[in-house]
């Protein structure tokens, strides 16, 4: 059994957080007691990796579980591609730079995105045209209810914008343990996205893409070491293509991207930039200079002014263009 004492929760936000009881699982069995724990006392369980994406409250009641466990290796699964084996908490930039540096193609655009591996299936990270759904092979969960083990295949995963099973009907049912993606040997650079094509030659090793995009995002994207944040603190809206024409008539300039089921989705940030809100701060929160899509804490702020910032934002987008915006941090707590 692993010891679960009182600590305090680093978060990429910075916000003051107090876990009452926190344990770091190491191993399987590690997980595994620590659901036991939270079942045996019947108190809240919450789970975190990296704490990238959470907006967190300044006590966690409970057992708050991170998995620690940051393991990860490979496996040929024929002549043009590679199965990587990665555990729940090791860092995902470090496995694509690992991957990266084996030559290894498809998770080069998703370089420099914040927490473990354990939050990518729940979240479908994606960034510069590439979700993790395109690599994905399965993942490896555990029960909380009982300890049980089981394996999600890609499509049972119902991926989708920044959405998954993870995060509907088996959110806080499940820990993610493990996930399985299938890499290529064969170059497959997308750069269709951005400014990607401007930065690299006609045809880029898969190092050249990964360098880009992590100097796009130094130049774009605040590091939360430096600045506290939760990266984009919404998603980017898909409307029905009669709503998105309308608006599209009204702003030329609109950034749009269609999609392959005849939706459009929408540039969040530049919706918030037009409401007039980048560069500009509220006491101890802000909305990023260089990415109105990012909300900034200068310190020493607390979870309910940011959000009542957010609310703020998320209204005058509403009542601006017609468009609800939706959060994409996790509250917890």
């Amino acid at each position: 059994m692993p010891l679960a004492d009182a600590a305090t929760l680093d978060n990429t936000l910075g916000l003051p957080c107090r876990a009452e009881r926190f344990i770091a699982a190491t191993t399987r069995d590690d997980i595994r007691a620590a659901l036991a724990m939270a079942r045996r006392d019947e108190v809240p369980l919450n789970i975190v990796g990296g704490a990238s994406n959470l907006v967190l409250a300044p006590t966690l009641p409970g057992v708050t579980l991170q998995v620690a466990c940051d393991d990860w290796w490979w496996e040929a699964g024929d002549d043009q591609t590679i199965l990587v084996y990665a555990q729940a908490g090791l860092s995902w930039h470090d496995l694509v730079t690992a991957c990266v540096e084996r030559g290894w193609w498809g998770i080069e655009n998703l370089a420099l995105i914040p927490g473990h591996v354990g939050a990518a299936p729940i979240q479908n990270i994606g960034a510069y045209g590439v979700e993790l759904a395109d690599v994905l092979e399965a993942v490896h969960v555990m029960y909380c209810d009982d300890g049980r083990d089981a394996v999600f295949s890609r499509d049972e995963c119902e991926f989708a914008y920044r959405d998954s099973l993870f995060k509907r009907a088996l959110a806080g049912r499940v820990v993610v343990t493990q996930v399985v993606l299938r890499l290529s040997r064969r170059p497959a650079p997308r750069m269709g996205y951005g400014d990607l094509a401007e930065r690299v030659a006609l045809h880029p090793e898969v190092r050249a893409i990964f360098d880009a995009v992590c100097a796009v995002r130094r130049e774009k994207l605040p590091d939360p070491a430096v600045l506290g944040n939760a990266g984009s603190f919404f998603t980017n809206p898909v409307l029905e293509a009669t709503h998105a024409g309308r608006l599209l008539q009204e702003y030329p300039a609109m950034p749009h991207f269609p999609q392959p089921n005849g939706r459009v989705k929408l540039a969040a940030g530049w919706l918030i930039e037009r409401c007039g809100f980048k560069g500009t701060r509220w006491g101890a929160f802000g909305v990023h200079e260089r990415q109105a899509l990012v909300l900034v804490h200068f310190g020493g702020g607390d979870r309910q002014a940011l959000l009542a910032l957010a609310d703020h934002i998320r209204d005058t987008v509403q009542q601006t263009f017609g468009v609800m915006l939706e959060r994409e941090p996790r509250l917890m707590g």
